[in-house]
C-alpha cells in the first residue's frame, strides 16, 4: 500500500495527540473504495429489478435533467483529474498509481450512476434508495480527506494545489446531488405521494406533512386522505390470500377427515345420535330437533379443519414480514450501543488525562443508539379477512349458517379479525424479546460477573408467575367474550323488537336481563383488573428488585468488589433495556393466546362446509324449464327429508301454482330449487336464470330505486312499467322523495305490503327466465293484490311468457294458472289444471269442501260444479290478503262462482275499475323528475354524526366524574409518591458509587455498605408499593365508571322515542354497546394509567438532569416547544383519522349483516360478485383511513425520536464540554436517565393521543345518553287501578306526524268508540291505519287534539300506565330468544296454569305439549324456529294473558291459514266479548261482523258507521267490498 500512494498508509501516532488526523494514503484508498464498493455490489441487482418490472418510461423532467447534468460534471472533473495525473511531472521517478487508478474508478462509477438514474425513469419511485445511501457514504468518507487537504494547504499553500481544487469541486457537486436526491419528484396531488417520495422523505415520512398540516387546519374528511397503493387494495391482497387459503384449507380438510375416521374406528357409537327419526318433517320440527341435537352433539362437533390460517397469512405477507424482520434486527443491535457508550463516557470523564476530541465521535452514536422508529403494523390482514368472510358467507351451506346468528357472524368480522390485526404488531417481539434478553445478560456478565445470575434468577422466577396470571386472565377474557356475546345478542333483539317492547311496556324486564349479564361481565372485569394490577406491580418491581439484588450480591460476594459509577450505571442501563422485553413477553403471550381463540373461531367459520349445489343442474338448452328427478332434499343430513322423491316437470312459460297446508313443504320445495337445502338423492334441472321473491321480503338500506334496480342497467321505460304494475306509484307519492326515498335497515320505514311489492318489483325488473314467487301477495290489500296479479303474475301480466312458480293461498287466482301442484308432507299429492283437479275429486277438491262454508239459499255448504246460484255467492271470493306468510292452508273456491263474479263485476261497474286505474295513475308526472333535490324527510337514516375537532373538555370531565374525583386525586397522589421514591433511589445510587473514590476495598466500612444496600432496597420497594396502590384503586374506580356509563346508556336508549329507532340503524346503536362500551371497559383505564406513569416518569427524569447540569434547563425550553407542537399537529390529525376509521368501519359491518340476512335472494339472483365488490370498496375506504393513521404514528415517532435524541445529544455534549467540572457518578446519573427518556416521550404522546382517541367512545356514548326521551314511563298522576274499566275511546280532532319535518299522517280524526264496541278500520296501504294504533300507544305523540279513554286524556298518564292497560296483536309477530314462557310473560306475573290456559285458547297447547321442554322450550333469535303462523298465535296468547279492556288487532291474521284464522276470530269473539276491539284489516271479511267500520283515506275518516249502513250507500267502503266480492254485510261467515 505504501508504494501504491508513495506515503505512509497507517501510523497510530497520528491519533495520539490533541490534533488527531488520519494518513492521506488511508483516506485516498480505503475511504474511497468503501462507497464505490457498495455501489458496484448493489447496482446489478438494482438494474435487473428495473429491467424485470417492464413499466413504461415516464416523461423527462427538469429534475431528472439536473441530476444527470451534475453527474456529467462529476465525470468531466474525474476526466480532468486523470489527464492531470498522466501529464503532470511531479519530479519523482514514477507517478504513484493511486493518482490515476482513482480517477479511472470514478469515471466508471459516474457512468454507472448515469445508467442507473436513467433506468429509474421506468420506476414510479424515481429516486433510488441505494444511490442516496451511496452519496451519503461518499460524502462522509471524503470529509476526512477534505479536512486533511485543507490542513496541508494551510501549512504549504503550493503543494498539490490543482488536485486539491478538483477534489473540492467534486465534493461540492456531490453535496448538491445529495440535496437533490432528498427532494421528491412532484406527483399527482390526488395520488398517494409515498410511492414517489425520495429515500429521505420515505424514512422520515416527510411526504405525509401535507396531510398533518391539513388535519391541523381543519378536520380531515375522506376526500383529503389518499387511497392506498394498488398493491395494498383489498382486491389484490384478498385474491392472493384466497389462492393460498384454498390450497391450505383443502389440506386441512383432508387431515380433518382422517382424524374423523380414526375417531369413528375408536368409537363407533358416536355416529348414532339417537334421534327419533319418525317425527313429521315440517320446518319447525326440524329446527327444534336441531336445537336438541346441538345440545347432544356439543361433545362431538368440536372438531373442524385447523391450523391452516396462519400458514396462508404467512404466505400472503412473507415479503413484508421478512423486510420488517431485518429492520427489527438492526434496531435491536443498535439498542445495545447506548450502555457501551455510557460506559465509555463515564470512563472518559473520570480520567482527566484523555484527549477531549475522543469525546466527540461518541456523541453522534448516542443518537443512533436510541433510534427505534421501526414499528410494524399489518392492517392489510383485515383486507384479506373481510372479503373472505363475505365470500364465505355467500357460499356457506344452510346447515353451517344456522350455527351462527347474524350477530355472531358480524362479531367474527369485527372483533376476531381485529384481534389478529392487533397481534401482528407483536409478531416480531416474540423472537426479538429473546434476543434482547440474551444480549443484555451477556453484557451484564461482563460488568458484574456471576453476580448477575442472582438478578436474572429473579427475573426468570417471575416469568412463570406472570405466565400463570396471564392464563388466568385469558380464561376470564374468554368467559367475558361469552357474556359480551350474550349481552349483544339480547341488545340486538331488543333493538329489532323495540316496537313490541314499547307496545307491551316490557322495557324494564329486558333492561334487567341486560343488567344481569352486565353485572357478571363487570365482576369478571374487576377480577381481570386485579390480576392486571398484580402483573403491573411485579413488572414495576422486577427491575428495582433485580438491581438491588444484583448490587447486593456483587458487593457481598467479595470484599474487593466496590460499586463504581461505571459499573452501576452501565448495569442499570442494561437492566432498563432488559425491562422492555420482559414487560412485553407476557403481553405478547397473552395477546397471542387471545388471538389463538380468534383464529380458532375464524378457522371454524371459514372452514365451514360450502353450499353443495352439485345436484342443481343449470342448463342452456332443455325442453323443460324446471325438472325434479326423483329428488329428495333435507334441511339437515341427520333428519328425514323435507322434500321426498319429487318428480316434476314444469314447461317454459307456464304459470304454476304451488298449494298445500301448513308445513306441507311449499317453502322447502322452493328452497330446494334455489339450492339452499342438502341433497339426499336425485337432482333438479333448471333452464336459465332465476329471480326470487321470498316470503319475508328482504330490503336493503338504500333508495327504493336502488332496491328495485338491484345492480342492473337502468331503463326508464321498463322501470316505470314495473312501478305501475307493482302498484308502487301511489306509495311513491306518499313517500318523501318518491323513489329516491331512503329505506331504513330491513325496510323499517315501509309497511309490510310496501316491502313485499318492492321485493316483487325487484324480481320483475330483472330479466330472468324463471320467477320463483314465494307467496308475494300475502301482505297487500285485496284490490292491490288483484292489480298485481293481473299486471305482473297473471296470464296478461308483465311476466307473461316467463316461467312463474307461485306459492299461493289466493284461491280465486287458481283458475287463471296453467297448472296447480298440491303438496302434502313433502311429496306431490296431485298435479294438473284447475278443472282436472276439481273433476278428480281428490285432496284438492276435498280441501275446498272443508274450508268453504258457503251459506247459499239452501243454507248448507254446497260444492256444485255448474248450478246457477243467486248473485250473493260472491262471498266465496276471499281477498288476496288470505295468503299467510309462512304456512297457510289451502282454501279452494268454486270456479263457476268466480266466473260469474268476474263477469258481473265487468257488467255492473266499469266505474270502479276506472277508479282503481285513476288511483294508480301518476298524479303528476313531474313528481319523479324533481327528485334531484332532496325532499324534506327523504333521508331517513341520518348520516352518522362525526364529532370533529378537539374532544370537548366536558367529555373528559364526564368520564373523570364517572370515575370519581376523590379516586382520581388519590391515584395521582400515589403516582407522585412513586416518582419521589424513584428520584430518591437514583440520587442514593449516585452517592453510593461516589464511595468508590473515597474508600478502597480494604477500608470500606461494613456499616456504610449495609446502609447503602438497605436504603436502596427500601426506596425500590416503596416505588412498587405506590404503583400497586395507584393501580388497584384505579381498577375499582374505572370499573365503577363502566357500570355507570353503561347503565345511563341503556336506560336512555330504552326511553328513546320510536322515531329515534326509525332513523338510526341498529348497527350504529349496537356499536355503542359493543365497541364503545368495551373501549370504556378495557382500553381507557389502561390508557389513563399509562399516561400518568409516563408523565411522572418524564418529569422526574428532567428534574434529575437539571440537578446534575443546571444549564440543561435552558435546553429544555426549545425542546419542549418542538415536542408540544409536534404533538399538537399529530393529535389533531390522528384523532380525526381514528374517528373516520370507526365511521368507515360501521358500513362494512352493516353491509355484511345485510348480506348475510339476504343470502337466499343474493344467491338466487346470482349477485354474489356484486356484493363482494361492494364489500371490497367499503373495506378499501376504511383501509385508507387505517393506513393513514398508521403513517401518522410513524410520522410522529420519527419526530419524537428526534426530540429524544436531541435531549441525549445535548446532555452528552454538555458532559464533554464541562468534562473537568464533573465526576463519573454524575455523568452516569444524567446519561442513564437521558437514554431512557426517548421511549417515555414516545409513550406519552402515544398515550395522549390514545386517550384522546379512546375518549371518543365516551363522547359517542354520551351522545346517546343525551338522546331526548319519550314521555316518562310513570307520572305522578296515575290512573285508577281498574282503568280502563269500560274501554270507551274518544278521538278529538287528533293530528299526528312521524317526524317534525314531515307532513301530518292523521289530519284531525274525530270519532267516538263506545264501550265493548267492535270497530274495523280499513283503507288502502298508507292511509294511516297503523298510525292510528301507534297513536293509541303514544308511539307517536299528538301534533294536535287528544285521545280520551274512559275520561282520562292519555297524554296525561305515564307511558307504562297507558301501554300496560292496552293490548295489541301486532302485524309482525316478533319473538325474542329465551323460553316460550318468557315470550308470553317476561315479568313472571302469571302462574303456569294461566299461561297454559292462554296457550289452550290460542290453539297452541297441543304444540307446546309436544315439545320436550314444554313452556321452557328455547325460542331462537327472532323466533326463527317457529313458523310465522305459530308466532302469530303466540302473540294472540300474549293478548289473552293480559286480558285488558281494549284490544287492537293490527292485521293480525295475515299470516295464518283460513282454518286457523277462523279459530282466532272465534277465540277473539268469545274471549274479548266484553272488551273494545279495534281491528285493522286488509281482508274485509274479517271485519264484516264489526259493530262499526271506519274507512280511512290519506289520514282522514271518510266513512264511519255500521257495515249495513256503509253497504247501503255507494261510498268507498262499498266499492272495496265489491272488489272483494262481498255484496251484503251478512254473507261473510267464514
Amino acid at each position: 500500500m505504501e508504494e501504491f500512494c508513495n506515503s505512509t498508509f497507517w501510523n497510530s501516532s497520528f491519533l495520539e495527540r490533541q490534533e488527531a488526523d488520519l494518513p492521506l494514503c488511508f483516506e485516498q484508498t480505503v475511504l474511497v473504495w468503501i462507497p464505490l464498493g457498495f455501489l458496484w455490489l448493489l447496482a446489478p441487482w438494482q438494474l435487473f429489478s428495473v429491467y424485470r418490472s417492464k413499466t413504461k418510461k415516464s416523461s423527462i423532467t427538469k429534475f431528472y435533467i439536473a441530476k444527470q447534468v451534475l453527474v456529467v460534471l462529476l465525470l468531466i472533473v474525474a476526466a480532468i483529474d486523470l489527464a492531470l495525473a498522466l501529464t503532470e511531472d511531479s519530479g519523482q521517478d514514477t507517478i504513484p498509481p493511486v493518482r490515476y487508478t482513482n480517477p479511472i474508478l470514478y469515471i466508471c462509477t459516474w457512468l454507472l450512476v448515469l445508467v442507473i438514474q436513467h433506468s429509474r425513469q421506468r420506476c414510479i419511485q424515481k429516486n433510488s434508495w441505494f444511490l442516496s445511501i451511496f452519496w451519503v457514504l461518499s460524502i462522509l468518507c471524503s470529509t476526512f480527506q477534505f479536512q486533511t487537504l485543507i490542513r496541508v494547504l494551510l501549512q504549504d499553500s503550493k503543494s498539490n494545489l490543482a488536485y486539491s481544487c478538483l477534489f473540492f469541486v467534486s465534493y461540492g457537486f456531490q453535496i448538491i446531488i445529495l440535496i437533490l436526491s432528498t427532494l421528491s419528484e412532484k406527483s399527482d396531488p390526488s395520488h398517494n405521494p409515498s410511492s414517489t417520495a425520495s429515500f429521505l422523505s420515505s424514512i422520515t415520512f416527510s411526504w405525509y406533512d401535507s396531510i398533518v398540516l391539513k388535519g391541523y387546519k381543519h378536520p380531515l374528511t375522506l376526500d383529503d386522505i389518499w387511497d392506498v397503493d394498488e398493491g395494498f387494495k383489498t382486491k389484490s391482497i384478498a385474491s392472493k390470500f384466497e389462492e393460498f387459503m384454498t390450497k391450505d384449507l383443502q389440506k386441512a380438510k383432508q387431515a380433518f377427515q382422517r382424524r374423523r375416521q380414526k375417531k369413528l374406528q375408536q368409537n363407533p357409537e358416536a355416529t348414532l345420535h339417537g334421534l327419533n327419526k319418525n317425527q313429521s318433517q315440517s320446518q319447525d320440527v326440524l329446527v327444534l330437533e336441531e336445537a336438541k341435537k346441538k345440545k347432544k352433539k356439543s361433545g362431538t362437533t368440536k372438531d373442524f379443519p385447523k391450523s391452516w390460517l396462519i400458514k396462508s397469512l404467512f404466505k400472503t405477507f412473507h415479503v413484508v414480514i421478512l423486510k420488517s424482520f431485518i429492520l427489527k434486527l438492526i434496531h435491536d443491535i443498535l439498542m445495545f450501543l447506548s450502555p457501551q457508550l455510557l460506559k465509555f463516557l463515564i470512563a472518559f470523564v473520570s480520567n482527566p488525562d484523555t484527549y477531549t476530541w475522543l469525546g466527540y465521535p461518541t456523541i453522534p452514536f448516542s443518537i443512533s443508539s436510541t433510534h427505534s422508529s421501526i414499528v410494524f403494523s399489518f392492517p392489510e390482514v383485515l383486507c384479506c379477512f373481510s372479503p373472505s368472510f363475505v365470500l364465505c358467507a355467500l357460499s356457506l351451506s344452510n346447515l353451517a349458517r344456522r350455527q351462527y346468528t347474524i350477530g355472531e357472524t358480524v362479531n367474527l368480522m369485527s372483533v376476531d379479525a381485529q384481534k389478529l390485526v392487533e397481534v401482528t404488531n407483536y409478531m416480531h417481539l416474540v423472537w426479538s424479546s429473546v434476543l434482547q434478553i440474551a444480549l443484555s445478560i451477556f453484557f451484564l456478565w461482563r460488568e458484574l460477573g456471576p453476580s448477575v445470575l442472582a438478578g436474572v434468577g429473579v427475573m426468570v422466577l417471575l416469568i412463570p408467575v406472570n405466565g400463570v396470571l396471564a392464563t388466568k386472565n385469558r380464561k376470564i377474557q374468554v368467559q367475558n367474550m361469552k357474556y359480551k356475546d350474550k349481552r349483544l345478542k339480547i341488545m340486538n333483539e331488543i333493538l329489532s323488537g323495540i316496537k313490541i317492547l314499547k307496545y307491551f311496556a316490557w322495557e324494564p324486564s329486558f333492561r334487567d336481563q341486560v343488567y344481569g349479564l352486565r353485572k357478571k361481565e363487570l365482576k369478571n372485569l374487576l377480577k381481570y383488573g386485579q390480576l392486571q394490577t398484580v402483573m403491573i406491580f411485579l413488572l414495576q418491581l422486577t427491575p428495582i428488585l433485580v438491581s438491588v439484588i444484583t448490587f447486593t450480591v456483587y458487593v457481598l460476594v467479595d470484599s474487593n468488589n466496590i460499586l463504581d459509577a461505571e459499573k452501576a450505571f452501565t448495569s442499570i442501563t442494561l437492566f432498563n433495556v432488559l425491562r422492555f422485553p420482559l414487560t412485553m413477553l407476557p403481553m405478547v403471550t397473552s395477546s397471542i393466546l387471545q388471538a389463538s381463540v380468534s383464529i380458532d373461531r375464524i378457522e371454524k367459520y371459514l372452514g365451514g362446509d360450502d353450499l353443495d349445489t352439485s345436484s342443481i343442474h343449470h342448463v342452456g338448452n332443455f325442453d323443460k324449464a324446471v325438472q325434479f328427478s326423483e329428488a329428495s332434499f333435507t334441511w339437515d343430513p341427520d333428519m328425514d327429508p323435507a322434500i321426498r322423491d319429487v318428480s316434476l316437470d314444469i314447461k317454459p312459460g307456464q304459470l304454476v301454482a304451488v298449494v298445500g297446508t301448513v308445513g306441507s313443504g311449499k317453502s322447502s320445495l322452493i328452497a330446494a330449487m334455489l339450492g339452499e337445502m342438502e341433497t339426499v338423492h336425485g337432482h333438479i334441472t333448471i333452464k336459465g336464470t332465476t329471480a326470487y321473491v321470498p316470503q319475508q321480503s328482504w330490503i336493503q338500506n338504500g333508495t327504493i330505486k336502488d332496491n328495485i334496480i338491484f345492480g342492473s342497467e337502468f331503463n326508464e321505460n321498463k322501470y316505470q312499467q314495473v312501478l305501475e304494475a307493482c302498484a308502487l306509484l301511489p306509495d311513491l307519492e306518499i313517500l318523501p322523495g318518491g323513489d329516491m326515498a331512503e329505506i331504513g335497515e330491513k325496510g323499517i320505514n315501509l309497511s309490510g305490503g310496501q316491502k313485499q311489492r318492492v321485493s316483487l318489483a325487484r324480481a320483475t325488473y330483472q330479466d330472468s327466465d324463471i320467477y320463483i314467487l314465494d307467496d308475494p301477495l300475502s301482505a297487500v290489500d285485496a284490490h292491490v293484490g288483484k292489480h298485481i296479479f293481473n299486471k305482473v303474475i297473471g296470464p296478461n301480466g308483465l311476466l307473461n311468457g316467463k316461467t312463474r312458480i307461485l306459492v299461493t293461498h289466493s284461491i280465486h287466482f287458481l283458475p287463471q294458472v296453467d297448472e296447480i301442484i298440491v303438496l302434502g308432507n313433502g311429496t306431490v299429492l296431485e298435479k294438473g289444471s284447475y278443472q282436472n283437479l276439481l273433476s278428480k275429486k281428490g285432496v284438492f277438491a276435498k280441501n275446498l269442501k272443508t274450508f268453504v262454508k258457503h251459506s247459499g239459499p239452501e243454507g248448507e255448504a254446497t260444492v256444485n260444479d255448474d248450478s246457477e246460484e243467486d248473485d250473493d255467492d260472491c262471498g266465496l271470493i276471499p281477498t288476496v290478503e288470505e295468503i299467510p306468510e309462512d304456512a297457510a292452508s289451502l282454501t279452494m273456491k268454486r270456479e263457476n262462482s268466480l266466473r260469474r263474479t268476474l263477469s258481473r263485476s265487468s257488467r255492473s261497474s266499469g266505474r270502479h275499475v276506472k277508479s282503481l286505474k285513476d288511483s294508480l295513475r301518476v298524479k303528476n308526472a313531474n313528481a319523479l323528475k324533481e327528485k334531484e333535490e332532496l325532499v324534506k324527510g327523504q333521508k331517513l337514516i341520518k348520516k352518522e354524526f362525526v364529532e370533529t375537532g378537539k374532544v370537548k373538555f366536558s367529555i373528559y370531565l364526564k368520564y373523570l366524574q364517572s370515575v370519581g374525583w376523590w379516586s382520581i386525586a388519590f391515584v395521582i397522589f400515589s403516582y407522585g409518591l412513586n416518582s419521589v421514591a424513584f428520584i430518591g433511589s437514583n440520587l442514593w445510587l449516585s452517592a453510593w458509587t461516589s464511595d468508590s473514590q473515597n474508600f478502597n476495598s480494604t477500608n470500606y466500612p461494613t456499616s456504610q455498605r449495609d446502609m447503602r444496600i438497605g436504603v436502596f432496597g427500601a426506596l425500590g420497594l416503596a416505588q412498587g408499593v405506590f404503583v400497586f396502590i395507584a393501580s388497584i384503586w384505579s381498577v375499582y374506580a374505572c370499573n365503577y365508571s363502566s357500570k355507570t356509563l353503561h347503565k345511563q346508556l341503556l336506560t336512555n336508549i330504552l326511553r328513546a322515542p320510536m322515531s329515534f329507532f326509525d332513523t338510526t340503524p341498529t348497527g350504529r346503536i349496537v356499536n355503542r354497546f359493543s365497541g364503545d362500551i368495551s373501549t370504556v371497559d378495557d382500553i381507557l383505564p389502561q390508557t389513563l394509567r399509562s399516561w400518568l406513569m409516563c408523565f411522572f416518569g418524564i418529569i422526574s427524569t428532567l428534574v434529575m438532569i437539571c440537578m446534575a447540569t443546571p444549564i440543561f434547563a435552558v435546553i429544555i425550553i426549545p425542546l419542549a416547544i418542538i415536542y408540544v407542537s409536534v404533538q399538537v399537529f399529530y393529535v389533531a390529525t390522528s384523532r380525526q383519522l381514528r374517528r373516520l376509521d370507526s365511521v368507515t368501519r360501521s358500513p362494512i359491518y352493516s353491509h355484511f349483516s345485510e348480506t348475510v340476512s339476504g343470502l337466499p335472494v343474493i344467491r338466487a339472483f346470482e349477485h354474489q360478485q356484486r356484493f363482494l365488490s361492494r364489500s371490497e370498496g367499503l373495506i378499501d375506504t376504511n383501509q385508507k383511513c387505517v393506513f393513514s393513521w398508521i403513517t401518522s404514528n410513524r410520522w410522529l415517532a420519527i419526530r419524537l425520536e428526534l426530540v429524544g435524541n436531541l435531549i441525549v445529544f445535548c446532555s452528552a455534549l454538555l458532559l464533554v464540554i464541562y468534562k473537568n467540572s464533573l465526576t463519573g457518578d454524575t455523568v452516569g446519573f444524567v446519561l442513564s436517565n437521558a437514554l431512557n427518556i426517548t421511549q417515555t416521550l414516545n409513550w406519552l404522546v402515544r398515550m395522549t393521543s390514545e386517550a384522546e382517541t379512546n375518549i371518543v367512545a365516551v363522547e359517542r356514548i354520551n351522545e346517546y345518553i343525551n338522546v331526548e326521551n319519550e314521555a316518562p314511563w310513570v307520572t305522578d298522576k296515575r290512573p285508577p287501578a281498574d282503568w280502563p274499566s269500560k274501554g270507551e275511546i274518544r278521538f278529538n280532532n287528533y293530528q299526528v306526524r312521524y317526524r317534525p319535518e314531515l307532513d301530518l299522517v292523521l289530519k284531525g280524526i274525530t270519532c267516538h268508540i263506545k264501550s265493548t264496541e267492535k270497530v274495523g278500520v280499513v283503507g288502502r296501504t298508507g292511509a294511516g291505519k297503523s298510525s292510528l294504533t301507534n297513536c293509541l300507544f303514544r308511539i307517536l305523540e299528538s301534533a294536535g287534539g287528544q285521545i280520551i279513554i274512559d275520561g282520562v286524556d292519555i297524554a296525561s298518564v305515564g307511558l307504562h300506565d297507558l301501554r300496560g292497560k292496552l293490548t295489541i296483536i301486532p302485524q309482525d309477530p316478533i319473538l325474542f330468544s329465551g323460553s316460550l314462557r318468557m315470550n308470553l310473560d317476561p315479568f313472571n306475573k302469571y302462574s303456569d296454569e294461566e299461561v297454559w290456559k292462554a296457550l289452550e285458547l290460542a290453539h297452541l297447547k297441543s304444540f307446546v305439549d309436544g315439545l320436550q321442554l314444554g313452556l321452557y322450550h328455547e325460542v331462537t333469535e327472532g323466533g326463527d324456529n317457529l313458523s310465522i303462523g305459530q308466532r302469530q298465535l303466540l302473540c294472540l296468547g300474549r293478548a289473552l294473558l293480559l286480558k285488558s279492556k281494549i284490544l287492537i288487532l293490527d292485521e293480525a291474521t295475515a299470516a295464518v291459514d283460513l282454518g286457523t284464522d277462523s279459530l282466532i276470530q272465534t277465540t277473539i269473539r268469545n274471549e274479548f266479548s266484553n272488551c273494545t276491539v279495534i281491528t285493522i284489516a286488509h281482508r274485509l271479511h274479517t271485519i264484516m261482523d264489526s259493530d262499526k267500520i271506519m274507512v280511512l283515506d290519506s289520514g282522514k275518516i271518510v266513512e264511519y258507521g255500521s257495515p249495513e249502513e256503509l253497504m247501503s250507500k255507494t261510498g268507498p267502503f262499498y266499492l272495496m267490498a265489491k272488489e272483494a266480492g262481498i255484496e251484503t254485510a251478512n254473507n261473510t261467515e267464514l
